[in-house]
């Protein structure tokens, strides 16, 4: 006799891909990176015509590259309410503290 298969539900490529990412420990990091597409929408245009995450580090320190060091010392005194905004409704990936980066 054939042997049967067991029908097997398609599973969507979002839970494969959170799936893999957990085993991998990656997770964490990925929600991380997030924060790199959403800093205009973060910060607004303004902020973001001046000052452009580039990477986030694995303990959480996010590195933003600023036109100037007038800016860099006008946004660290804000980084408080930056930080609190970044995480905002964030369970993984949350950001520790900025370090300005001054130029191009």
């Amino acid at each position: 006799m054939p042997q049967t298969r067991k029908a097997v539900k398609p599973a969507r490529v979002s839970e494969v891909l959170a799936v893999y990412l957990q085993r991998a420990g990656l997770t964490e990091r990925v929600a991380q990176a997030g924060v790199i597409a959403e800093w205009p929408a973060i910060v607004g245009p303004d902020v973001a015509r001046v000052a452009a995450a580039e990477a986030v580090t694995p303990d959480g320190v996010l590195l933003v590259r600023v036109r100037s060091s007038a800016w860099a010392n006008e946004l660290s005194l804000m980084a408080h309410q930056i930080i609190a905004r970044v995480n905002a409704g964030r369970t993984t990936g949350r950001i520790e503290r900025i370090r300005w980066l001054v130029g191009a």
